[in-house]
């Protein structure tokens, strides 16, 4: 089979197994927190991960030099400690919805940093494909919740909830552009996608109960980790999240151009809309819908151009 099909599956794959998680964690953040949730799911990826890859591949940790070891956690740390603890906290202010849409901004900050840090161009036609994502999520942003079946939230709340889905695109866009650094740095020994994400739940995991001890959490901590259903829905969206989706992510990025897999990888705004219109029976209105369409052509004519 052509491996670029497999990556493109598996960025397929991704968006779907995010959309689910997001609902998981945003159930389970209103029962422990956001900062509890980011916390316990990075520990259960660590575990599943770690269980995987000795099987799979014979060993506990990954076999990488120090220099990938720098880059992925670097890349886990952007990603998966500061993004996706903006990403949980926007779900509790602004919805899933919302915030997966502004994740629909992560391939701007992916072109931004692969800029900055290596030294890739921005070709004009690209920053057209920036102005449509931006234009589609600003039509979402501004949609009132009375037309989309949403809980009100007032304009404080919003703004909070805007600024945390921000962090979560940029941390998940710049995380991207290490991870890739970190898999290709050296073309005889290519990371394997399994033990990419390893390296990077490890040192994402470490970073974050490392500040959450120093900043005197653990009484938050432990209380929630009593918390049955909140433990169990962070358990079910590790599965989903960290450790299916991660990792196929991961194979995206390896199989696939980057492009192809970061447009891939931010169909979750249009997967979504039928979701929550299922479940919670949240009818996205055409302003809505035409919003996420908008942003995710924006993606594809930024990458795929």
């Amino acid at each position: 089979m052509d491996l670029n099909i497999i990556g493109e599956v598996a960025a397929i794959l991704t968006s779907g197994f995010w959309t689910v998680s997001s609902l998981f964690f945003t159930s389970a953040g209103k029962k422990i927190g956001s900062l509890s949730v980011n916390a316990y799911r990075t520990v259960f990826a660590v575990i599943f991960l770690a269980l995987t890859h000795t099987i799979l591949l014979g060993s506990l940790l990954p076999i990488a030099s120090s220099t990938q070891w720098f880059w992925m956690g670097l890349s886990g740390i952007l990603g998966l400690s500061i993004g996706d603890s903006g990403l949980f906290a926007a779900y509790l202010t602004i919805g899933p919805r919302r915030s997966l849409l502004l994740m629909a901004l992560s391939p701007i900050f992916a072109a931004v940093g692969a800029y900055l840090m290596l030294g890739e161009t921005i070709p004009a036609f690209d920053i057209v494909g920036m102005t449509i994502t931006l234009a589609g999520v600003v039509v979402v942003i501004l949609e009132r919740e009375e037309q989309s079946g949403e809980l009100p939230v007032t304009k404080k709340l919003k703004g909070y909830g805007i600024l945390f889905g921000l962090i979560a695109a940029a941390g998940q866009g710049s995380g991207l552009v290490l991870a890739k650094k970190g898999i290709n740095m050296y073309p005889e020994m290519t990371l394997d996608p399994l033990s990419a994400t390893l390296m990077r739940m490890i040192l994402a995991a470490l970073a974050l109960w490392v500040v959450l001890l120093i900043a005197g959490r653990w009484p938050e901590l432990r209380t929630a980790a009593k918390n049955r259903k909140g433990i169990r829905d962070t358990t079910t969206a590790a599965i989903l999240g960290p450790f299916l989706g991660v990792t196929l992510s991961m194979v995206a990025v390896t199989y696939t151009q980057t492009g192809v897999a970061q447009t891939l990888l931010s169909l979750m705004p249009v997967m979504i809309i039928p979701v929550v219109w299922v479940l919670y029976r949240q009818r996205t209105s055409w302003r809505g819908i035409l919003g996420a369409l908008t942003a995710v052509i924006g993606v594809a004519i930024l990458f795929l151009t």
